[in-house]
C-alpha cells in the first residue's frame, strides 16, 4: 500500500509541477516576445512601444509605458505564483523521488556516500548555486553579458561533472536542474518582485520611479528566459537513458545546453532580422552529432572498453553460479588458440555463446523483482513502465532497452539494489550480441 501510495503522491506532486511550469514559461516566453515585437516608431507620449495583436477570435491593443502610468490602475496582474507553485512543487518531488530513497535513486553505487550525505550535497548544492550566480550577476561581469553567460555556462557544467561523480545519472542532472530552477526563481522573488513593488509605490507615492529596478529586473527576465530550454530538457531527460546514462553524461548535457541556448537566441532576435537563423540547422546538426556519438557502438570504444579481448569465448558456468546465490570466479576469459584437446561441442558452445537459461537466472534473482506482474519490491506495486520480464517472450522483447539500460548504460538496477555484478552485465550483453535467442 506504501508503494502504491507514493505512486500516486508522486503523479499529483508531478502533474502540479507541470501545470505550473507550462504557465511559467509560457508566461515568460510571451513577454520577451512581447517585448521584442513592440512597435517603438513615433510611440504615444509616455509609452515605449504598443502592439496589436488578434487570438481566439478577438483584436487586443497592448501598450508598455516607459516606466509607470501617471496613477495606478484599479487592478494590477501581477506574474509570481507560477514561478513560486512551479519551484515548490519541483522541490517536493526532489524530496519524493531523489531524497526519501537516496541510496535509490540519487546516490550512485560504489561513491562511498551516505544517504544523508548525498541529500546534504544536493540541498547544499542548491543554496550556493543562487548565491553564486548572484554574486556574479552584482558583479562588473554583469555589465559584460556574454562573459557572465560563458561563465556561468562553465560553472554549471562543472557542477554536472561534480554530480555525476558522486550521484546517479538522473540524480546529476535533476540537480542541475535543480539549480537552475532555484536561479530562476530566485530572479523572480529576490530582484523583478522588489523591482515591480519599488515601482508601484513610487506611483503610489507621486514620486519618479528609479529606473535602474525594472532595468536589473528585465535582464534578470532574460537569463531565466534563456535558462528555460535547458531546463525543460533536463525535466524530460529521466526517459532518455543514453543522455544520463553515459559516462559521459555531462558534456552530452553541456552540448543539449549549447543547443538549446541557440535556438531560444534566434527566437529572441528574429523579429529584428533572421541573421540567428543558422542555430536551427546547427542545433538539429547537432542533435544528429550526439545521437550518433551516444551510440552503442561509438560509446564501446571507450578506453576501459578497448583494453578487452578482441574476441571473448564465454564458457559453460554451473546450473548454480547465477541465480542460485552462488557466484562463479570468471564469466569471461581471452579466447586461446585452436589446439586439438578442444572438443566440438565446446567450439559450438564459444560461437553460440551463454546459454539463454543462464541469462533468464540473472534476469529472475536481479530484475524481476521490480520488473513483473506482481513486484516483490516494497517500492512498486506495479512494475515501472510496464516493462515486465515474467517470460522468455517478454525479455526477448525488451532486449534492446536491456542493453541499453543494464548492459550501456548500467543505470539498471535502480541504485544497483539488486547488486547485479560487471559478469552478470558481460551475460546478458553477450546473449543480446549473439541474437536474443531464447531457444
Amino acid at each position: 500500500m506504501e508503494a502504491h501510495l507514493l505512486e500516486w503522491l508522486n503523479l499529483s506532486v508531478r502533474w502540479v509541477h507541470m501545470i505550473t511550469g507550462v504557465a511559467w514559461i509560457g508566461a515568460s516566453f510571451y513577454f520577451v516576445w512581447l517585448e521584442n515585437n513592440l512597435n517603438r516608431v513615433n510611440p504615444r507620449d509616455g509609452l515605449s512601444g504598443d502592439l496589436w495583436a488578434i487570438h481566439g477570435g478577438g483584436i487586443y491593443h497592448l501598450e508598455k509605458y516607459k516606466l509607470a502610468p501617471p496613477s495606478m490602475p484599479e487592478n494590477l496582474h501581477w506574474f509570481k505564483w507560477e514561478a513560486y507553485f512551479t519551484w515548490m512543487s519541483g522541490i517536493a518531488l526532489l524530496c519524493l523521488v531523489f531524497y526519501y530513497n537516496p541510496m535509490l535513486y540519487l546516490v550512485a553505487p560504489g561513491s562511498g556516500l551516505t544517504g544523508p550525505e548525498g541529500v546534504a550535497i544536493g540541498i547544499g548544492s542548491l543554496i550556493a548555486g543562487w548565491f553564486v550566480y548572484d554574486f556574479l550577476c552584482d558583479s562588473p561581469l554583469g555589465k559584460k553579458p556574454a562573459l557572465l553567460g560563458l561563465i556561468l555556462f562553465v560553472l554549471l557544467i562543472a557542477a554536472a561533472y561534480g554530480f555525476s561523480k558522486v550521484f546517479s545519472g538522473r540524480g546529476a542532472y535533476l540537480h542541475v536542474g535543480a539549480i537552475i530552477g532555484t536561479i530562476m526563481v530566485g530572479n523572480v522573488f529576490r530582484i523583478i518582485m522588489p523591482a515591480q513593488r519599488a515601482l508601484v509605490a513610487a506611483i503610489a507615492e507621486n514620486r519618479t520611479p528609479d529606473p535602474t529596478l525594472p532595468a536589473k529586473g528585465l535582464l534578470r527576465s532574460r537569463h531565466n528566459n534563456y535558462f528555460t530550454l535547458p531546463v525543460l530538457f533536463i525535466m524530460i531527460s529521466n526517459h532518455f537513458p543514453s543522455t544520463y546514462g553515459s559516462q559521459y553524461n555531462w558534456l552530452i548535457l553541456a552540448g543539449i545546453a549549447v543547443l538549446a541556448v541557440l535556438v531560444r537566441h534566434y527566437f529572441n532576435t528574429r523579429h529584428d532580422s533572421h541573421k540567428f537563423a543558422w542555430t536551427l540547422p546547427v542545433a538539429a546538426l547537432g542533435m544528429i552529432c550526439l545521437a550518433y556519438v551516444t551510440g552503442p557502438a561509438q560509446m564501446a570504444k571507450g578506453p576501459e572498453v578497448a583494453k578487452a579481448p578482441a574476441k571473448i569465448e564465454y564458457q559453460p558456468l554451473p546450473e548454480t553460479a547465477i541465480g542460485g546465490g552462488t557466484k562463479p570466479e570468471t564469466a569471461a576469459t581471452p579466447a586461446a588458440p585452436a589446439t586439438p584437446e578442444v572438443a566440438p561441442a565446446q567450439a559450438s558452445t564459444a560461437t553460440q555463446g551463454p546459454s539463454f537459461d543462464k541469462v533468464h537466472n540473472v534476469i529472475q534473482e536481479r530484475c524481476t523483482v521490480c520488473h513483473s506482474a506482481k513486484p516483490t519490491s516494497p517500492l512498486f506495486s506495479t512494475a515501472p513502465a510496464g516493462v515486465m520480464f515474467d517470460t522468455p517472450e517478454q525479455i526477448k522483447l525488451q532486449a534492446p532497452r536491456i542493453q541499453a539500460q543494464a548492459v550501456a548504460s548500467q543505470i539498471m538496477p535502480l541504485g544497483n539494489i539488486t547488486q547485479m555484478t560487471q559478469q552478470e552485465r558481460d551475460l546478458i550483453g553477450a546473449w543480446i550480441n549473439q541474437g536474443a535467442r531464447t531457444n
